[in-house]
């Protein structure tokens, strides 16, 4: 366990490394952003640049969470201190609210009193470059979120993502605006882009609360029956009861297994030890198992896959699938 403790913080390490230039990478978009405003007198681009703060301060905090996540168990938090990563992505979330309904309310002012716009060419290059800079950073940490399968990269990332995108839109409307000079398109893609920050920052905020309130992770289930379908041992009797909690990027996975009554004590640790190391190989960062080893029943013995057994009761009725709505209920498997 020492080990896997070891590569778990390595990569923490070098999560918190990456940040660290995306965070870097914000203050300069953020300082383009504003330089555009300035010179432009957008509300559009002063929208881009006001969620461009809440990009640097929710960087900042998604640095501190990986690293209180990366601190060993101790008594207070005998699971870790993962959690934390659940209240960065609900702080992001919250930050990306205030931001959106602070936009629409400056840009519904702004298309009342029909604020004027200026130097819209300088505006658009400015936008342009700081919405490449964004998605190759918002790519990275995406990229880097899915495959350690931490929610707090990945949350960063789609922000970025999806500040990028709005970047890409609002590059059009300037450019519209530029040709016709219809000044009121301004406010109105302010409103348009305050709408799509408000509805990620709520992504965001469900997203986090579903972790903290220990949500079924469905899409999570559905890969571990996909894996233990896919190395099932003819030992294995039957996989019931089983339940994860998503610490971080970090997993707790319990369940039970029934294995046959007659096998002796070591005989039962080596077969739940081989269930465990699957799980380890196949899930890229650090997991936590606890195997409740059940011994076989009579009744059992209709989907029982050991051909050769001399204490079978009853003849096999056929095999079982595995789906979650079986391995999730508290009661061993039966022959329909």
């Amino acid at each position: 366990m020492e080990h896997i403790q070891q590569e778990h913080t390595a990569l923490l390490q070098k999560h918190i490394a990456l940040l660290k230039r995306v965070v870097m990478g914000g203050v300069l978009v953020m300082g383009l952003k504003f330089l555009a405003y300035y010179l432009t007198h957008s509300n559009a681009i002063f929208s881009d640049a006001l969620e461009s703060i809440i990009n640097v301060i929710a960087g900042a905090f998604a640095i501190f969470s990986l690293y209180y996540a990366a601190q060993p168990k101790d008594e207070n938090h005998p699971y870790g201190h993962g959690k934390i990563e659940f209240f960065s992505a609900g702080f992001e979330g919250a930050m990306i609210l205030i931001a959106g309904i602070s936009i629409l309310i400056k840009a519904m002012i702004s298309l009342i009193h029909k604020t004027q716009v200026h130097s819209m060419d300088y505006g658009i290059v400015l936008i342009g470059v700081s919405g490449l800079i964004n998605f190759i950073m918002g790519r990275m940490l995406v990229k880097a979120g899915e495959k350690s399968r931490s929610m707090t990269l990945t949350a960063d990332g789609k922000h970025l993502l999806s500040d990028t995108y709005s970047s890409v839109g609002l590059f059009a409307g300037l450019l519209l605006i530029y040709i016709t000079g219809i000044g009121w398109i301004d406010s109105l893609l302010a409103i348009i882009f305050a709408v799509m920050i408000m509805l990620t920052g709520y992504k965001l905020l469900r997203k986090s609360m579903a972790g903290l309130m220990d949500e079924t992770d469905t899409e999570t289930l559905k890969e571990i029956e996909v894996i233990i379908n896919q190395k099932r041992q003819k030992e294995w009797i039957d996989i019931h009861n089983l339940r994860i909690l998503k610490y971080g990027s970090a997993y707790h996975i319990d369940c039970h297994m029934t294995l046959p009554w007659f096998w002796d004590l070591d005989r039962a640790h080596q077969e739940v030890r081989q269930f465990e190391d699957i799980f380890r190989d196949e899930f890229p960062n650090k997991v936590e198992l606890f195997v409740h080893a059940d011994p076989c029943l009579p009744h059992s013995c209709k989907i029982c896959l050991l051909s050769n057994c001399d204490k079978r009761k009853h003849p096999f009725a056929g095999r079982i699938d595995w789906t979650l709505e079986r391995i999730l209920k508290n009661e061993k498997h039966m022959a329909n």
